[in-house]
């Protein structure tokens, strides 16, 4: 297996919704390991409000396929109740891996 893509996608929650945004990204947690081309999928905190997922692909096909899939479907439905604007989503191309 060789990991050459990724995705880099930084959310803001708004002021108290923290909380919320972090159970949306454990729920996503399923939904990523139902995804065959994802390879690797983490989602973080940085503060009470700064959150990010990064996730991992052996191809941009699979990428792309995870792009148009149901993590980010559902996002679009719950953006506007939970985040400050819009995330900041970053194509990511690896570097080195472990």
């Amino acid at each position: 297996m060789t990991v050459t893509v990724g995705v880099l996608a930084l959310l803001e929650a708004k002021p108290d919704k923290g909380p919320d945004l972090a159970a949306f990204l454990e729920q996503g947690r399923a939904i990523a390991v139902a995804e065959e081309g994802t390879v690797t999928w983490y989602a973080f905190k940085l503060g009470d409000t700064a959150y990010g997922i990064v996730d991992t692909f052996e191809t941009k096909q699979a990428r792309d396929t995870h792009l148009g899939g149901e993590i980010p479907r559902v996002l679009g439905r719950v953006g506007p109740d939970l985040l400050a604007k819009e995330p900041d989503i970053r194509m990511v191309d690896i570097v080195a891996v472990k």
